[in-house]
């Protein structure tokens, strides 16, 4: 670790109690304001479709800056949503909100990035480590957000209103922080521009794993979390017992950051994914058993822990398939899979968890997990039957 990987940690940790806060909110926010029930998350599902819409441009931007220009102008679009958020909850704009959410999914698009930009910053026998570090970073998120959440939900009239203007002061402080960080030069770009055709780098077994586990796993984390305090409060279980619940969900996700990097470099990063792919099964398994307190809290810990094995996993996974001068498109279009699938998965939670139920929502979680398992397997018998080969 190095002075500009812990100013990357501190800057993923203000990113995630953005996304804390906003999945803890914008449900119960929109379940308020929106003229029909099933529309309750749309805001998050915004938030995400935002975020996959400018992956594309995040990229081209990045190519055009560099790392920290780009993030700057993230943070900048983070602290205008937030305060167009809270605009539009003290007016009971549900749309507004909505599009408010849309307009975050840039500052999102751009701060997914921060795992990428952390192997930048390691030497390059610990880019592992430095990825798993930087996510463990969302403790941060993990802490703060549940609690922000909660303490500002009666501070104004309308609930939650000052969370928003919470969250246009922690993008004040990650522009703080990002302007200290220090990026190395950007990689100079082959006689083709840009390295490989992106088609050519898409066909690769490594990558199609990498983005499978890596969106998938996302996918089934964002739609059991989003769902879970509508679930909640359908339960008649109080906001705080939510608040709690996503408080642990968040610190399963990031605490693990901090082996994690150090399990895939001893046994490498499929095995560590398919932990990943039994943990969400076993969560899912818990999550049908009940729907008391700790049965929830138990099950979204596991979920969490769950996705951090997937997704450290698929971020180390897809460093081994592009190089340098390649890395802006291959990031661009593995962010736009996770987000796209975090926005199919933002609306059926919402539709699903206030039409079918949670049970219902569990059960159908059990098909993209099925999916990445298979994914993890068919690499692992395609990296064996290359060895073979070369053995030969």
């Amino acid at each position: 670790m190095n002075r500009n990987l812990w100013l990357m940690v501190f800057a993923q940790g203000l990113f995630l109690t953005n996304n804390v806060v906003f999945i803890a909110i914008n449900g119960l926010v929109g379940l308020a304001l929106a003229p029909l029930g099933w529309m309750a998350t749309l805001p998050v599902m915004g938030y995400v479709v935002g975020a996959a819409l400018s992956t594309a441009l995040v990229a081209r931007v990045q190519a055009a800056l560099g790392r920290k220009r780009s993030f700057l102008i993230g943070l900048v679009v983070g602290l205008l949503s937030a305060l167009l958020c809270f605009y539009a909850a003290i007016t009971r704009n549900f749309y507004l909100l909505c599009t408010a959410t849309v307009i975050a999914g840039y500052y999102s698009a751009n701060a997914t990035l921060y795992r990428f930009a952390a192997a930048e910053l390691a030497a390059p026998a610990a880019k592992e480590k430095a990825v798993s570090w930087v996510l463990a970073g969302g403790l941060i998120g993990a802490i703060v957000g549940p609690n922000l959440a909660a303490a500002t939900r009666s501070l104004m009239a309308v609930p939650f209103a000052a969370a928003y203007l919470a969250l246009a002061v922690v993008a004040l402080l990650g522009l703080l922080v990002m302007a200290f960080v220090q990026f190395p030069p950007e990689p100079t770009k082959t006689s083709a521009g840009t390295g490989r055709p992106l088609s050519e780098i898409m066909r690769q077994p490594v990558f199609i794993v990498s983005a499978a586990a890596g969106a998938l796993g996302y996918g089934v984390m964002n739609l059991l979390m989003a769902a879970t305090p509508i679930a909640m409060q359908q339960c008649a279980l109080p906001f705080s017992d939510a608040a709690f619940v996503l408080q642990w969900h968040v610190i399963g996700m990031f605490a693990p950051g901090f082996v994690t990097g150090h399990l895939i470099k001893r046994v490498g990063a499929l095995p560590v994914m398919s932990v990943g792919v039994l943990l969400n099964l076993l969560c899912i398994i818990i999550a049908l058993s009940g729907v008391q307190l700790h049965q929830f809290l138990i099950a979204l810990f596991l979920l969490g822990v769950g996705w951090n094995f997937l997704f450290t996993g698929s971020t180390t996974l897809a460093l081994q398939a592009y190089a340098p001068a390649e890395k802006d498109k291959v990031q661009g279009v593995l962010n736009f899979f996770v987000f796209a699938t975090l926005a199919l998965s933002s609306f059926s939670s919402g539709a699903l968890v206030t039409t079918q139920g949670w049970a219902l929502l569990n059960w159908g979680s059990l098909l993209p997990i099925g999916i990445t398992g298979v994914a993890l397997w068919w690499l692992a018998q395609q990296r064996k039957a290359a060895q073979n080969s070369q053995s030969r």
